[in-house]
């Protein structure tokens, strides 16, 4: 008797072994470019986990209750008036008519070209006791310093009016695509019950801008965090003033360490609050099918408050500081020869433009390698290289300098040992840690533009190559990459204008006797030689002209 032959064994789907997934050569090496660019921050918090010294303890315990106090309320008072004066503005540009629109629309954008410790200069020239202003008043009423109430600019409220006074395009910008892209069908419906223009703005158009605003004001608040000239010179103490006070005055890495994480943390803690307070509501109108947000036309009265509530934040945050600073050049500029002024701007240049191209090559790079191999670890490259953006210009200058002097002095030890030799600061004291501390802090807005741009590319195009036999590399030279050089070209620009305007990251890692234009006004100011920095002050402004002028040649195509 023959047995029967057996049957084959059934295989399920499950029990396959599915293969893994390799990653691609773009991600094995954007991975380790991106760890690279996120080291300063894990520095920081490495660094900040040293058992604390006298210098942190003295800080805790008189010190540290004033930062924090200071910067709660800076956030408070920025946070309401850059939201007022962006919603605000936005609102009227966008939904109403009236003379001086169309130059005003383009005007509101103007301030991004001022710093703010430029702005503050100016102003305590303007207003302080020695001040044309107040001599001015003393003049006229005969009172003498001290008879009359003139309110004092070099206080907390100043230093938030002039970091909001430059802060709110943030607001502008966000808000008027805000408002453009809301459906004209519900504002005239709210109109046909009976609601004004004011009350449709309070009830419907700001509520649905909201995502902008929040948006806006969050951007707005880590500026004000990375801010270091303006608190300074107005002697308020922040976090970012003490990371400096205790690197320079007190020598301790440590307790800057410390504060630098302690910084980071409020910086996490605004940004789980904007995530969290947003929740999983939406925003956008339930169908795209509806006719554009006509203007309003206003007339007498109306007309002449739009114009005001537009005009004054242009005068303050751009017309009465700049025509300052012109006065002031034209009067007494820079003592220095033109053969000692130069080597200033020259420095400024040459780190932002190889900063910015630097900038625009990795950020080229991260973005198109997640684009041809669209895996998890692409896209967790571009989120983690893009962190440095959130973290002010102080905490990346002591995230780089410690870790990077910490292998100079290993180095030196180790060939003084071995050969007797010296080998010093190797990167720790020359420009690669100033550049590699800009590309930590702006990387994040080179990727945002190369991602925008890139986005308005269809990847059919690529495809189309790819079928007619050309290779990815040559695909994305020959097709995309011509596609995307205004977008490329954008965020040169706006690199090479943060670049040039950086100044606690400047103070902090610059090499010895290696000055720049935002460091030569920093330094003048210092001294209250206000008048003498409107030369290296006015050459920022107008550098910062650049992209305001690519973002208005934008908004008019649009």
């Amino acid at each position: 008797m023959t047995a029967a032959p057996s049957a084959p064994a059934v295989v399920l789907p499950e029990a396959v072994a599915r293969p893994r997934r390799r990653l691609s050569g773009w991600s094995r090496l954007a991975l380790p470019l991106a760890a690279l660019i996120a080291a300063p921050l894990l520095a920081v918090l490495v660094a900040a986990a040293v058992p604390a010294g006298d210098v942190w303890r003295h800080i805790l315990s008189t010190t540290l209750p004033e930062m924090l106090g200071n910067s709660v309320l800076l956030f408070l008072l920025v946070g309401v008036m850059t939201a007022s004066a962006g919603a605000v503005s936005a609102w009227l540009v966008s939904a109403c008519k009236f003379p001086g629109r169309g130059v005003l629309e383009v005007a509101l954008l103007l301030p991004m070209a001022m710093p703010a410790y430029v702005c503050g200069y100016a102003y305590t020239w303007l207003l302080d006791v020695a001040g044309p202003v107040q001599t001015a008043l003393r003049d006229v009423t005969g009172l003498r310093w001290g008879q009359y109430w003139f309110p004092e600019i070099r206080s907390l409220p100043g230093a938030a009016l002039m970091l909001a006074m430059v802060l709110y395009p943030y607001v502008y910008l966000l808000c008027r695509s805000a408002f453009q892209q809301q459906s004209v069908c519900l504002l005239e419906a709210s109109r046909t019950l009976g609601h004004s223009l004011g009350n449709c703005f309070f009830r419907l158009a700001l509520p649905m801008a909201r995502p902008a605003i929040v948006s806006g004001v969050a951007l707005a608040l880590m500026e004000t965090l990375a801010d270091f000239g303006t608190v300074q010179h107005f002697a308020v103490r922040t976090f970012t003033t003490g990371i400096y006070e205790a690197w320079f005055g007190l020598g301790d890495r440590g307790a800057a360490s410390q504060l630098a994480a302690c910084l980071m943390a409020l910086v996490a803690m605004l940004l789980a609050a904007e995530h969290m307070t947003r929740g999983g509501r939406r925003f956008h109108p339930t169908t795209n099918r509806h006719p554009p947000l006509h203007p309003v036309p206003l007339r007498g009265w109306k007309a002449a408050v739009a114009f005001l509530l537009c005009a004054l934040p242009v005068a303050l945050g751009f017309l009465v500081p700049a025509g300052t600073l012109f006065a002031l050049m034209l009067q007494v500029g820079d003592p220095l020869e033109p053969a000692r002024f130069l080597p200033f701007a020259r420095n400024s240049v040459v780190l932002a433009g190889v900063t910015a191209t630097a900038a625009v090559l990795l950020a080229a790079f991260l973005v198109w390698a997640a684009r041809l191999h669209p895996q998890p670890a692409q896209r967790l490259a571009v989120r983690v290289a893009g962190l440095g953006y959130a973290i002010p210009g102080s905490v990346i200058a002591v995230g780089t300098l410690v870790p990077l002097g910490l292998f100079d002095n290993a180095l030196d030890a180790w060939m003084r040992a071995h050969l007797g030799l010296s080998t010093g600061l190797l990167l720790s004291g020359g420009m690669a840690a100033l550049v590699f501390a800009y590309l930590v802090r702006f990387l994040a807005v080179a990727l945002s533009a190369v991602e925008s741009g890139l986005a308005q590319v269809k990847p059919s195009l690529r495809h189309a190559a790819r079928v007619l036999g050309a290779s990815p590399a040559r695909a994305v030279w020959r097709i995309e990459l011509p596609l995307a050089r205004g977008s490329l070209l954008t965020a040169f620009l706006l690199v090479f204008v943060d670049t040039m305007k950086e100044l606690p990251a400047t103070l902090i890692v610059r090499p010895f006797d290696f000055d720049t234009l935002a460091v030569r006004v920093h330094s003048l100011a210092a001294d209250e030689r206000l008048a003498e920095a409107s030369t290296a002050a006015l050459l920022i402004v107008a550098t910062g002209l650049l992209p305001v002028l690519a973002l208005t040649r934008a908004m008019r195509r649009s």
